[in-house]
């Protein structure tokens, strides 16, 4: 994984210093807790949403894991629908891919569509890179991009900042703009302003995909401003970066996600803009579609059969909105795209554990309260992923060789598992804790006393005393 979050300090570190900026914490629990309400009364609509939940999960684990099968039928769908398919094993080879479509057609400019996946890659560092500037469409992200900053939240990128910030880097950034208000009305029409010249004038786009349909060849994209719409639509040349993950093998399957995702993550009953495509359809849309499947570490998460779970994410953030870590800390703290509790266990599954310290302090970045659990449409048992990957870390760290406690751990099995062993420990026990008594073991005896052992086991009693009779 890429992208401008690389030289990030480790978790508690990043912790410490947001805690001490109260601006921060003032916006996030304001917002934070707007989206929870939200998400709390719609939800509370569905009598049967923890069916829905169980659905959800089922849904995404049978396809898991039968997934290259899926992503067999996927590509062939694809293709038989006009599309090209490409297949990208890590970032560089995504974001190679989608700047050489770019340059294949003279392309300099780019509008995209509010995707995790690309941020993920660092698509927009790397586009720059080949001289082709991205633009983003969606109004938290354009704020993100503009204020040169990054996002801290899944679904609402800037939620870190408030509307008297998001003023000031409008009328930095935007032409015309001096006069502006903080009125949300007002800021929105600026935007749309800005990006309405983009549209109009973009050849190509670069989106996500919320869902790809296995069973048609069919990528879906939900929002909530209609600007992904717009990208969808009027460009030449529309080219979808999608994770592995993101395939459900039929449309039946993809009804129980469009009604999970819009009440766990925007706490709407379903969403503005429902968009989908299948390939190419002559006369109408782009007339050149490039699907870029992207592993990046996916295959890797895969492999593990506790974080595996991790792989059900939908992107709603309901995990952030009930975090008390994130909300006293934001985003940025975890040092990546993937904030807050899916973040602490997206990450390290990505990328692998023992190879960064960043993203090693990423499991410890929790209370393990259970809240994320809780609201998690997909039942990602996020606290226990958390607890495996530390032992993971931990093991990690000391090179493969056994910890003390382990070793303590396994020979205390062995101990109790044997009469004969746990009499022989009985008596090296009474031995051991005279001679520390007088003479002292360590600095801990010398300021407190060591019990000592009694002078004889219960066996060793019940046998003198004939069974507790004399």
């Amino acid at each position: 994984m890429t992208g401008t979050f690389v030289g990030m300090p480790k978790f508690p570190v990043a912790a410490r210093e947001a805690l001490a900026d109260t601006q921060l914490r003032r916006n996030l629990a304001h917002a934070t807790a707007t989206i929870r309400d939200k998400r709390a009364r719609v939800v509370a609509e569905v009598e049967n949403w923890e069916e829905l939940r169980l659905a959800g999960a089922a849904i995404k684990d049978a396809a898991l894991a039968s997934l290259d099968e899926h992503l067999v039928r996927l590509e062939e769908r694809l293709t038989a629908a006009g599309a090209t398919v490409r297949w990208a094993r890590d970032a560089e080879e995504a974001c190679a891919i989608v700047a050489e479509v770019a340059q294949a057609h003279g392309i300099d400019e780019v509008v995209k569509v509010k995707s995790m996946v690309t941020q993920e890659i660092g698509l927009n560092e790397a586009l720059e890179a080949q001289g082709i500037a991205a633009w983003e469409t969606d109004l938290a992200e354009l704020i993100v991009q503009l204020g040169d900053d990054l996002p801290s939240h899944i679904l609402v990128p800037a939620i870190h900042r408030n509307r008297a910030e998001i003023r000031e880097i409008f009328r930095r950034r935007m032409d015309g703009a001096e006069d502006l208000t903080d009125e949300p009305a007002v800021l929105a029409g600026a935007a749309r302003a800005h990006l309405r010249a983009k549209f109009l004038s973009a050849r190509m786009a670069v989106s996500g995909a919320n869902f790809a349909v296995a069973e048609t060849g069919t990528l879906v994209v939900v929002e909530s401003e209609g600007n992904g719409r717009m990208c969808l639509t009027l460009p030449e040349v529309l080219v979808s970066v999608v994770g592995i993950e993101k395939v459900v093998p039929t449309w039946e399957d993809l009804d129980v996600f469009l009604r999970l995702l819009p009440r766990s993550s925007t706490g709407e009953r379903m969403n503005p803009y429902t968009s989908t495509w299948t390939g190419v359809t002559p006369g109408d849309g782009p007339q050149e579609v490039v699907v870029v499947l992207l592993d990046n570490g996916r295959t890797r998460a895969l492999a593990d059969q506790v974080g595996r779970q991790a792989l059900r994410c939908i992107r709603c953030s309901a995990c952030l909105n009930s975090c008390p870590v994130y909300e006293r800390v934001g985003g940025h703290a975890y040092g990546s795209v993937y904030p807050g509790p899916i973040g602490a266990i997206l990450n390290p599954l990505l990328k692998g554990v023992g190879v960064d310290e960043q993203v090693d302090s990423l499991p410890y970045a929790s209370s393990l309260c259970g809240a994320c659990f809780e609201v998690c449409p997909v039942r990602i048992d996020i606290p226990s992923v958390l607890v495996d990957l530390r032992s993971q870390v931990v093991d990690a760290h000391r090179g493969g060789i056994p910890s003390r406690e382990s070793v303590a751990m396994k020979g205390a099995a062995a101990t109790f598992s044997s009469g004969k062993r746990l009499g022989l420990a009985e008596r090296a026990a009474r031995l051991g804790t005279g001679v520390a008594a007088r003479f002292g073991a360590s600095a801990w005896t010398g300021a407190r006393d060591l019990p000592r052992a009694p002078r004889e086991s219960f066996r060793a009693w019940w046998r003198r005393t004939d069974g507790g009779r004399s």
